[in-house]
């Protein structure tokens, strides 16, 4: 069984490479010794040469920009070792190395393991195992979907690894790109997550795994992605926990935390929800092509957890958009109980005008006539009658009395 065992993928096209890559004829020395697995896939017997660096860019012709520029000091190559029967042979530093070490052992296995590889890295990989273009032009561009290809005789899987951090509460997404073949198994990891050097040392200890070749190393490494998504969504219930304290609290702060965890939300359901259909047709094509049944059972139970993850996932979002309507209405009806508020504070406040201005008004009746009756004029004949003085008080009293009859029949005291 090979590494194209699996049949075309979830999202990927089953797409034969641009050319077949030189095979050693049936009659030739050492293809004896070989596996069924392997045969007519080994290597010219001339030594490749070291894998060609990035020439520097000249002021005429610059050199092609990567999309994420490698730091100073930054070695792509993590791990790199040749298996045999399940037992690390040989560990190149490499991959000039690791190209010449393989094609000395026909029944090896190569595992190299890339973080962040230069251009020149990658296209030395593509032209000793005959990776497509497409591939490697995804392997390192990245930020692409989960997806499962098949190109001729090799697998390109792309997963999306998570991990949670305690300290910001917040999920760390990281992207792995893998290459299977026959003989051959590659990983290009951009960013922190998995930690792939726990899990070569799982299968380094369990060589009898591992004596299954590149697929076995696959399943090790879907666990290992997989299991990582559990104590992430560990920390996301303990989140969805806090904000629904909050949410019933009234923190005004929950709406921009609720955001936030959903954004993450939807990120890890485009990590998880491919991942189910890519696993049932990894299981399709390694019950087809007769693969180890022990290797079989174990990528059911990984596919098993990454549906129970997936459905974890979509009743989280489910619950985010709940509690988001829940906080949307509890806002409401407090803004509702502040406007309620607001608008009997201003009634008692034009009660308490209204009554004013009615006492005001009254107040203005006799202050108007006897402002009138205190000038001074020569000629105002009023002030020469025996009753001005009479008449002026019952006036100032009649004014009052009406004007407080008025206001009090219209409620205003």
């Amino acid at each position: 069984m090979s590494g194209s065992s699996a049949s075309g993928g979830s999202g990927g096209s089953s797409t034969s490479s641009g050319s077949s890559r030189p095979s050693r004829s049936s009659g030739s020395s050492g293809s004896s010794g070989s596996s069924s697995r392997r045969t007519g896939w080994l290597r010219p017997s001339s030594p490749a040469g070291p894998p060609p660096t990035t020439p520097p860019a000249s002021a005429s012709t610059p050199g092609p920009a990567s999309p994420e520029p490698t730091p100073p000091n930054h070695r792509s190559v993590i791990d790199s070792a040749v298996y045999r029967d399940g037992r690390r042979a040989a560990s190149p530093g490499t991959l000039a190395d690791t190209f010449r070490q393989l094609r000395e052992q026909p029944d090896g296995m190569a595992w190299i393991g890339l973080h962040r590889p230069t251009e020149a890295e990658l296209h030395s990989l593509a032209t000793e195992f005959n990776l497509h273009p497409l591939s490697i032009e995804d392997a390192l561009e990245a930020h692409q979907r989960p997806k499962l290809e098949r190109y001729g005789d090799t697998l390109f899987v792309v997963l999306r690894a998570a991990r949670y951090l305690d300290a910001l509460e917040e999920v760390d997404f990281g992207e792995l790109h893998v290459f299977v073949g026959p003989d051959f198994l590659i990983t290009v990891r951009h960013g922190a997550a998995p930690d792939l050097s726990a899990v070569r040392r799982r299968m380094e200890e369990t060589p009898d795994l591992l004596s299954l070749g590149p697929e076995a190393a696959l399943y090790a490494i879907l666990d290992a992605v997989v299991d990582g998504y559990a104590p992430v969504v560990e920390g996301v219930q303990n989140d969805m926990d806090e904000i629904e304290t909050e949410v019933f609290r009234g923190d005004p702060e929950v709406s921009r935390r609720i955001y936030a965890l959903s954004r993450e939300m939807v990120e890890f359901q485009r990590a998880t929800r491919p991942l189910v259909g890519m696993l049932h047709s990894l299981m399709a094509g390694f019950a087809k092509y007769g693969t180890d049944e022990e290797l079989q059972r174990y990528l059911r139970d990984v596919a098993d957890h990454v549906t129970h993850t997936s459905e974890r996932v979509d009743g989280f979002r489910q619950a985010l958009t709940e509690i988001l309507t829940v906080n949307a209405t509890l806002v409401s009806q407090q803004q509702n109980a502040e406007m309620r508020a607001l608008a009997e504070a201003g009634f008692e406040q034009n009660e308490e005008i209204k009554k004013i201005s009615a006492w005001a008004a009254i107040l203005f009746a006799p202050t108007l006539v006897g402002t009138i009756y205190g000038m001074n004029f020569d000629t105002m004949p009023e002030l020469k009658w025996a009753v001005g003085y009479p008449f002026a008080v019952l006036l100032m009293a009649v004014v009052c009395v009406s004007l407080y009859v008025i206001f009090k029949k219209r409620d205003w005291l």
